[in-house]
Formats: structure tokens, sequence, C-alpha cells
């Protein structure tokens, strides 16, 4: 098919980005499903795809993305290949997919018009609202509806984004409102023994964990504490600095302050009078988030977003606690604080008398059974996309 004037208009304004020309690992002999997230947002559900495809149907996956996720086995990871014609067929001479699914709506011309000059077929999921790869935006005429009419099917979020779709060309067969597929929660483990322990030892005390504090919050988070303690004298705090070797400074300036302070580094453990322990181990977030009740994402109130992801107390049944910065993390804040699912504080008093509120059994298990059918939704829609490549595979 030749090139349109759109798409014409579109590569003349060509330049290479980052991760043109990168190389490129031998592609693995067999079938192979090309996924390309064009968000650290979306990746987390085009990996669980990943690793389904991967593991239960034995074909091999290439996702691009931005960011590092961190694949299993079967799955390659890849920076995108940058849009333009060059590029676009280098990438597709070397990884030859037999299927290509998109995400968002992100359209990148160069890539997709290669694609199904190819005859690849195309899938569109998680589709929200159809727009140009960023900072490519201009006049292309005929080139989104071009495009849009090349896919095999468009899976929309909700109704809104499929009218956008069908607005902007895309076939009205095609285009259908499905949902939103499941995330891939890369659930922290935790050795059992040690939680049994340890919940054993705590099991009377109202429990709460300020998780992956940087530097900035601590002074909020402790002020916090001491606030929600005037709710229940017996409150326990379990702290985990963003920067491990900050323990013994926090240690000494909370006994400093008057706390009764343990640290697990010390192999001390948080007895009855302990106020505060402070855990330093990046590996055990799994376990703390599995005993305590609630959990404030720390780095969300002052600095540029949490440290850690609301997937991992969500998935593990701790309340979440959270400022108003949400980072890179905000499409799935966004979900979460619409089933009420979240409690948002904007300062250290917040904070405090919002941990007071929720020291209440039952408030913290409708918060955090409201995160975990948020972060567990979407399965079906998975399945549903997995059997249409599957389908494709089977006829190609």
């Amino acid at each position: 098919m030749p090139a349109s004037l759109g798409l014409t208009l579109y590569n003349l304004g060509q330049r290479r980005e980052p991760g043109a020309g990168a190389a490129r690992p031998v592609r693995p002999a067999g079938r192979l499903v090309w996924l390309h997230a064009p968000s650290e947002s979306t990746a987390g559900a085009m990996l669980a795809l990943a690793h389904r495809l991967a593991e239960e149907d034995g074909v091999g996956v290439l996702l691009t993305c931005p960011g590092q996720p961190t694949p299993r086995a079967g799955v390659i990871l890849q920076p995108p290949p940058a849009d333009t014609p060059p590029e676009a067929r280098a990438f597709l001479d070397h990884w030859r997919p037999e299927v290509a699914v998109f995400a968002d709506g992100e359209l990148r011309p160069a890539a997709m018009h290669e694609t199904a000059e190819r005859k690849i077929p195309m899938l569109m999921v998680n589709g929200q609202n159809p727009a140009f790869l960023r900072e490519r935006d201009g006049w292309y005429p005929g080139l989104m509806r071009a495009l849009l009419s090349r896919f095999r099917h468009i899976g929309c979020v909700d109704e809104t984004a499929a009218r956008a779709f069908r607005k902007a060309g895309g076939a009205l067969s095609a285009v259908a409102v499905v949902g939103r597929m499941e995330q891939e929660n890369s659930v922290p483990p935790c050795l059992e023994a040690e939680r049994a322990a340890l919940a054993r030892m705590i099991a009377s005390r109202p429990v709460w964990f300020a998780a992956g504090v940087p530097e900035n919050e601590e002074t909020a988070v402790i002020q916090a504490h001491r606030i929600a303690v005037q709710h229940s004298h017996r409150l326990l705090m379990i702290m985990m600095p963003l920067d491990p070797t900050r323990s013994a400074v926090l240690a000494q300036r909370l006994e400093d302050e008057g706390c009764i302070v343990a640290q697990r580094s010390l192999d001390e453990e948080p007895e009855p009078e302990v106020e505060v322990f402070i855990v330093d181990n990046p590996a055990e977030y799994g376990l703390w988030y599995r005993l305590a009740p609630i959990s404030y994402l720390a780095g969300s109130l002052i600095g540029k977003g949490p440290t850690r992801s609301p997937a991992e107390p969500a998935a593990l049944g701790s309340a979440i606690l959270h400022g108003p910065r949400t980072g890179g993390h905000g499409p799935l804040f966004g979900r979460l604080g619409a089933a009420r699912a979240t409690r948002a504080v904007a300062s250290a008093v917040d904070l405090g008398e919002a941990l007071g509120d929720l020291l209440a059994p039952d408030r913290a298990a409708r918060l955090a059974h409201a995160a975990w059918s948020v972060i567990s939704d979407g399965a079906e829609v998975t399945e549903a996309v997995m059997n249409r490549v599957r389908a494709i595979l089977d006829d190609a």
C-alpha cells in the first residue's frame, strides 16, 4: 500500500530517538509475539500478558517498554525502536514477530505501517485514547484513520475510550469495550515461619508500616506516629528507611527524643515496650506488608512519589495511606482512589489522624479489601487477549 500523505509528512519529521540502533540479542528460535507498552503504568499489564504467553503457551515474547521491569524466562525486554522507516524495518527484519500487540492507544506510524505491510496482525489493548507518539504531534492528514483501520481488534477500557477510537477511525467491528487487563503483581515474598513468629509476638498490638522512608520525610513520619499514638498508646511503627544506612542514625535520633527503639539489623525484636521497630533489609518488604494492617507509602508526601508500588501492599492485604505525589504510579493511584481503596493525606498531621482512624480494624479491612479487588481485577480481559493471540497463531 503506497504511503499516504500523512505518513509521508510524519516520516519527513523523523529523528533518531533513544534506543535507535541499539544492539539486539539473538532472536530465539520458534514463534514470537511482540508486545509494546508505551508507559511504565501499562508495562505491568503487558508484562502479565508476556509471562502468561511464555509460560502457558511456550512462545517467545518480546516486550518493548520504558523502564526496567523484571521479566521471567521466555520474555525478552528491549527498548522500542525509533519510529523511523529504517529502524522499523531493521527491527522487524530481526525479530520477525507473528503478532504485534500495542497498548493504551499510542500510535507509532512508521512501525505500525511497516508491521501492517508485512501482514503481521495487530491488536490494541487497554485502549484509552488514540494519540501519536509523544512529541510527534502535528498535521498528518488521514494518518490516524489509516493506522487504526488496520487493527484487527481494539480493546477499550470504557465507552468513552471506545467513542474516541471510533471517531479517530477504528473499524466499528474492531472496537469493543472490554475493560482493563490485569496487572503483573510482583508480590514480595517472605519466610512463613518468620512471619508466624513475629505475628505471635505483636499479635495484640496495633501496627503500621512506613515503607521506604526517604530522609526528607523522616520527620513527618515520626510526627505522624506521635499523633497516632494518642489514639492507641500501644501502637507499633515498623519503619523501613529508603537508605538502609540511615537505620543507626534514626535509632539514635528516636532514642534521644525518648522513644524505645529496636533495630532488626542488631537482631533485636519488637518486644511489648518497643515503640518503633527499624528494619532495613529491602528483601523483607513482603514480610512487613503481611504483618502490618496499614502501610504508608513514603516519598508521596514530600518527595517525587512513593518509593514503592501501591500494588505491593494492595496484593498483600495492607490498607494504603499515601500523600499527594504519586510519581510514576499515577494511573494506578487513580483507579484505587476511584474505588475508595486508599486514603490520601496532605501533611504529617493528616497522616497521623488518618492512622488513628484506621486503627479500627474494620475500617482498615474495608480499605484493604477494596485495594485488593482493584489490583486483582482484569484477569478475564487478559484471558480474552490471550485467546485472540492464540487464534492468530493457530491460523498462521
